[in-house]
């Protein structure tokens, strides 16, 4: 029996034109896309489609601008009859790709998960000095030694797991000069490769709780209703529907770690579902599932090609 989720990418599958071809085919995204600008009262359409790339990277961009993207695609899959309540059993994202996923089942508006991401990108950028943190790969690591590994490192600092993205893909986040031990720890114990990543702040780490604390301010003043299908919550891996507890999954999950590898798994394994369908820019997510559970069938849409072949096979 086919049973799908849906799942929304995090921040990394952002890029220059993200949307524009969505935007010349369809009304729906068109309209997505201007309400997120008038949220934010930002031109941050032009910055999708037209870039610089290195604005579209600043955090407080590339969050909301991904998430835009993903509802984008909902709209148009509403436009065709294709409703997230009928077709997935569940909802989970990564990272700022969970408001995504929130917002897709109703929980948040459109403007105000713009707003929302908007000022978590902020408060993650000011949490930290630049140059201070620092996020790294260890490739070809399982967990427990990955945990191992951040441990050793800390030597007084933070260096916090933040990611397990998929079996022998987990990211530590912290004080660079931590991040850094952890680099040369993971490669004496055997690691593929392991490398710091090109981010502007270690997220998913204890130095973020300044954000934390802003983004416990900001979910308070937002309308939140229950979700249409159960949010799989990153700092879980399993599923909620209570607008109080995704509130304060939602705050924990700033300096919390986003259980990927787990959430698939919970998803793919306890929950029996088969499908999973990324919706939004890039394949980041359907690679990683392939890879936590090479049995399920995995697929992006993110294009009007997408859209349509998703629409004929849901409507065959």
């Amino acid at each position: 029996m086919t049973k799908r989720a849906f799942t929304f990418p995090g921040q990394g599958s952002q890029a220059v034109g993200m949307g524009k071809d969505l935007a010349a085919a369809y009304p729906e995204a068109r309209a997505v896309f201007q309400e997120v600008d008038e949220a934010l009262n930002q031109r941050l359409s032009a910055i999708m489609f037209e870039g610089p790339d290195d604005i579209l990277r600043l955090t407080e961009n590339a969050q909301p601008a991904l998430m835009a993207v993903s509802l984008a695609v909902i709209r148009v899959l509403e436009s065709k009859g294709i409703k997230l309540a009928d077709h997935a059993a569940y909802v989970a994202g990564h990272s700022l790709g969970e408001y995504s996923a929130l917002c897709a089942a109703g929980t948040f508006s459109l403007s105000d998960t713009a707003r929302l991401l908007k000022t978590r990108g902020q408060a993650m950028q000011k949490a930290v000095p630049v140059g201070h943190g620092a996020m790294a790969a260890l490739l070809g690591l399982d967990f427990e030694t990955a945990r191992a590994v951040a441990e050793e490192a800390a030597q007084g600092e933070v260096c916090d797991l933040a990611n397990d993205n998929a079996p022998g893909q987990v990211v530590v986040s912290g004080n660079i000069a931590a991040v850094e031990r952890a680099v040369e720890i993971a490669k004496a114990k055997g690691a593929k490769r392991a490398l710091l990543l090109p981010v502007s702040a270690p997220f998913h780490c204890s130095l973020m709780q300044p954000a934390a604390e802003a983004m416990e301010i900001a979910l308070a003043e937002v309308e939140m209703r229950a979700p249409v299908v159960p949010v799989v919550a990153n700092v879980l891996a399993a599923p909620i529907s209570d607008p109080a507890e995704i509130r304060r999954r939602l705050v924990e999950q700033v300096t919390g770690d986003v259980k990927w590898s787990e959430s698939v798994t919970w998803l793919t394994t306890e929950a029996g579902v088969t499908h999973l369908h990324e919706l939004g820019t890039g394949k980041v997510l359907t690679g990683l599932a392939k890879r936590i559970n090479a049995e399920a069938i995995a697929s992006a849409i993110g294009t009007p090609a997408d859209i349509d072949a998703f629409v004929a096979e849901l409507t065959a």
